[in-house]
Formats: C-alpha cells, sequence, structure tokens
C-alpha cells in the first residue's frame, strides 16, 4: 500500500509540476504582448532632445573650393607635423587661381586627447588674406580646424 501512495503522491507531483510550468510559460508569452497606456505620463509638452546645435568647423575662406580646400589642407597638414622641421607650406591651385600658404606658430600641445597646433596662414587669388588659428588631430588622425581668425597685426614702433 505505501507503494501506491508513493506513486500516486508522485504522479500528482508531477501533472502539478506540468501544469505550474504550462502556466508560467502562458504567463510569460502573454506579457511579451501586454501594452500599457502611457499618455497620462507624458507631459504637456513635449521634450525637446539635442537642442543645442552644433557649431559648424571653422573655414579658411568661403572663397576655396573642394579642390582649393583639398590642396590646402594636404599643406597644412605638412606644416603643422610635430615631426617636421617647422618650415612654411604653400599650395596653389592653378585651376581657380587659388593659392596660400601655412607655418606653424608655436609648439604641439595636447588639448581634449588630441595633438593640436597653432598656425599662421595666407590665402587668395587676386589679394591676400592673413589669417591665424588652431588645428588639431587625434592620433593618426587628419588635422581639423578648430579656430580660424583674421591675423592680429603686430604694432611696429
Amino acid at each position: 500500500m505505501a507503494f501506491a501512495r508513493r506513486y500516486r503522491s508522485d504522479a500528482l507531483l508531477s501533472e502539478a509540476k506540468k501544469i505550474l510550468a504550462a502556466g508560467l510559460i502562458a504567463l510569460n508569452a502573454g506579457a511579451c504582448s501586454l501594452t500599457l497606456g502611457v499618455a497620462g505620463i507624458q507631459d504637456d509638452e513635449p521634450e525637446v532632445t539635442g537642442s543645442v546645435t552644433p557649431q559648424a568647423a571653422p573655414s579658411l575662406s568661403p572663397d576655396l573650393d573642394e579642390e582649393d580646400w583639398r590642396r590646402a589642407k594636404a599643406a597644412l597638414a605638412l606644416a603643422l607635423d610635430p615631426q617636421g622641421p617647422g618650415t612654411i607650406v604653400s599650395w596653389d591651385n592653378p585651376a581657380s587661381a587659388m593659392k596660400g600658404s601655412f607655418a606653424a606658430a608655436g609648439a604641439p600641445f595636447v588639448k581634449n586627447d588630441e595633438i593640436c597646433r597653432a598656425f599662421s596662414a595666407s590665402l587668395g587669388s587676386s589679394s591676400i588674406t592673413t589669417l591665424q588659428g588652431t588645428a588639431c588631430r587625434p592620433s593618426g588622425g587628419e588635422w581639423a580646424l578648430k579656430e580660424v581668425q583674421p591675423a592680429k597685426l603686430s604694432a611696429k614702433g
């Protein structure tokens, strides 16, 4: 008789486990398609994200076309190379008559995990504009203009 009770108890326990497992699976599957209304949670005013407008990268001049900038950028990279001699590097584009030059205006320095260097530049076609600025590059990356402004004239006395 003990065997029969034990067998029936094991069978009931096994059946209960199966029913419990099926119920848990049904609950889990049902929760995947459960939707809740959140209209009451939302504010009256929609939250604005990305409200800080990114600043456009500085430009040497709006007069430079794509080929001018490609040539100027190559000269800038040579002039600002931390391993370079720090000489003036010139560029020109015969197709547009634009030309210019760059020279490093100080030693390289690190800012925001980038190598940066101040520079002076001249560019133009018929009239020459003199500029000063700073360019930076991540380790192994390309130089990018960070600041460009008209060069300050030094007072001679």
